[in-house]
């Protein structure tokens, strides 16, 4: 479905949606003919030396009412047929419908066209409505932009801002585009694409997304991406994909319908033919057919899953969790354990140094010696020894041959010594001194990490770093807990580090001193004890571990493209609650996803007896089918409840 489509359904009333509009003409002229054919009213003429009755006016009625509601399905099930070379539900009740006609049961041929196509329409517009619900947040963004030319202000439409255009954003107005503020303080309403909740405070240098609301300061903004690129339109067009994506469950259901619509018109075939062989009446056995072709129809299976993926999807979208396919909802209803990396995710990532133990020179010496070691990581910590450097002062030596060591640290030539800085493994290997024991046990102990600063030949000082824990981890871990899952921490830190921090938030199992590849094994091990696990991390630095876990999810990616790539599910606000909601809303669709398919089989389980047994008619059986059908797509919406 294209963009105007969708925007067409949101403006449509579900009443002049052309299928459900044919099937109420047709379900008018059914009973319009019904009740005329009743109360023998209708008039009997002669065309030249062609005698019309009434039975023929009512059925002429009839056919007119069948042609209408029929046409749309009726199309789509021959296009399937031609184009797939599958026979779909489609054919199956336009068999039934011409089978009654031949029976002379026209009115209840012309009831099945009506109640089938009301009912499809009715399915079909809930469910374009579904997935084409996120779309409905770009009319949050402004239609106009308003835009500085050498220090004049141009309205101008928001889909001609460009990269590098300044605009101003008055209190009040929401913000066009994506964009960094050059100028101006206020605080911004960031629900339609976050879902945050509470206002954020901006200031010069700070992101700010298309369709989020100023609410107090005036604000320049320098714009980062065109209309069609920014945060926002990247989130509804990733939904949108996601809605169309389908789950094992739908999966296996479309290949089990594919088989299993052939096989009910093969057996309404023979129930036709061969009773008669054998001297029963043919008219009692082909009016059980058409009854069976109803009864066995699979639609309510068909539907049990694909409305509550793509509510669950719309909804997630909403409130800013991008679930990227059906997979990843369904997956998300399976989970029995909830892996955490430690730093970004469970603390807020922006470690502070605490303590400079020396053993060698002064602190300033062992800070200077850490900086320019660190200076150009991006690293949390590297970053948190940078800041502390930049307010202590002093002159800080150059570094010659610059390298990293993956999982442990950083080295390089301060003069002509080499020198390290890392996890105390790192030292390990080199017999650090004893005296840094009693100090690293007392720090980890106390929560903190550690960095140690030194040669092969001699240890010079020891570094220590809190992190803030965030605030409702301890919350999410005891929801967590409450919907039966396991946490775990998986840390590149020390083990008595990462207890501290467990012990705090209640976390149940820790696995500590983990490279980027041990996670992976962790990960792997975690599956076999407990099932499907979950791991959240803050994108990029855990993206090995996010795409080994049964779903990966990234949290704090707004305008993050590679964080949003590297996870199954991308958590756009920078909080962990989300967390919790997106888990309970996975488990939520599978429930009703099996509620429905389950539902769905106990239907076919009563129609289909009845049908053979020769105990129901037409209309009851179309009655009852489509009925369960409405019901599964009614009972499918309620994952975008809540």
């Amino acid at each position: 479905m294209e963009p105007d489509e969708k925007k067409q359904i949101f403006e449509r009333k579900w009443y002049t949606h052309p299928p459900l509009r044919n099937a109420l003409i047709a379900g008018l002229l059914t009973g319009i003919a019904f009740g005329l054919g009743r109360l023998e009213i209708l008039p009997s003429f002669k065309i030249g030396s062609l005698e019309i009755t009434s039975h023929l006016v009512e059925i002429g009625i009839y056919a007119v009412a069948m042609v209408l509601g029929g046409y749309y399905w009726t199309r789509e099930g021959l296009e399937e047929l031609v184009e797939k070379k599958e026979i779909g539900i489609e054919i199956l009740m336009l068999v039934a419908t011409i089978g009654a006609a031949a029976l002379g049961v026209w009115e209840e041929a012309a009831l099945l066209v009506f109640l089938y196509g009301a009912a499809e329409g009715v399915e079909e517009f809930t469910f374009a409505r579904t997935r084409a619900s996120i779309r409905k947040l770009l009319d949050l963004a402004p239609k106009e932009a308003r835009v500085l030319v050498n220090g004049e202000e141009i309205i101008i439409p928001a889909e001609s801002l460009e990269p590098g255009d300044v605009f101003l954003v008055r209190p009040g107005e929401s913000i066009p585009t994506d964009g960094l503020i050059i100028k101006g303080r206020s605080s911004v309403d960031e629900a339609p694409v976050t879902g945050e909740s509470l206002p954020v405070e901006k200031k010069e240098g700070m992101k700010v997304f298309a369709a989020t609301i100023n609410q107090e300061g005036m604000l320049e903004v320098r714009a980062t991406a065109a209309f069609e690129d920014n945060t926002l339109s990247k989130m509804i067009h990733l939904v949108e994909e996601a809605q169309e994506q389908k789950g094992k469950a739908q999966l296996f259901i479309e290949k089990f319908g594919r088989r299993y619509s052939p096989a009910v018109l093969l057996g309404a075939v023979a129930l036709t033919a061969i009773p008669p062989l054998f001297g029963f009446p043919w008219s009692d056995w082909a009016a059980r057919a058409v009854v069976f072709l109803v009864a066995a129809a699979p639609c309510a299976l068909v539907m049990s899953t694909p409305v509550a993926i793509a509510a669950g999807i719309g909804k997630a979208g909403r409130n800013g969790v991008l679930i990227k396919g059906g997979i990843h909802l369904e997956n998300l209803g399976k989970i029995q354990a909830v892996a955490f990396d430690k730093t970004g995710t469970l603390t807020k990532g922006k470690p502070m140094v605490t303590d400079i133990i020396p053993f060698q020179g002064d602190e300033l010496g062992i800070l200077c010696l850490a900086y320019s070691l660190e200076r150009y990581s991006e690293h949390p910590l590297a970053r948190a020894i940078v800041e502390k450097a930049v307010t202590a002062g002093g002159q800080c030596p150059e570094v010659t041959d610059f390298s990293a060591i993956a999982g442990y640290g950083v080295t390089g030539k301060v003069g002509n010594r080499t020198v390290y800085v890392g996890k105390p493994g790192l030292f390990r290997r080199f017999g650090f001194d004893s005296r840094a024991l009693p100090h690293l046990e007392k720090l980890r102990n106390d929560g903190k990490t550690v960095m140690l600063i030194g040669t092969e030949d001699s240890l010079e000082g020891i570094i220590a770093f809190k992190d803030e824990i965030r605030p409702q981890a301890k919350e999410v871990i005891e929801r967590l807990h409450g919907l039966g899952l396991r946490s775990v921490m998986l840390t590149g830190d020390h083990e008595a580090t990462a207890r501290a921090v467990a012990a705090e938030l209640g976390i149940e199992e820790i696995k500590a001193d983990l490279k980027p590849e041990d996670k992976i094994k962790a990960i792997e091990d975690l599956e076999q004890q407990y099932g499907a696990v979950a791991m959240v991390g803050d994108g990029i630095n855990d993206a090995p571990a996010l795409a080994r876990a049964t779903v990966g999810i990234a949290m704090g990616t707004a305008g993050t493209d590679a964080a949003i790539e590297a996870a199954d599910i991308a958590l756009m606000a920078d909080d962990l609650a989300k967390l919790a909601y997106a888990i309970k809303l996975g488990k939520k669709a599978r429930r009703i996803s099996l509620e429905n398919i389950a539902f769905s089989l106990v239907v076919l389980g009563f129609l289909i007896p009845t049908a053979l047994a020769g105990i129901m008619s037409v209309a009851l059986a179309v009655l009852c089918h489509e009925s369960s059908e409405l019901l599964a797509v009614a009972n499918g919406l309620r994952a975008a409840r809540g």
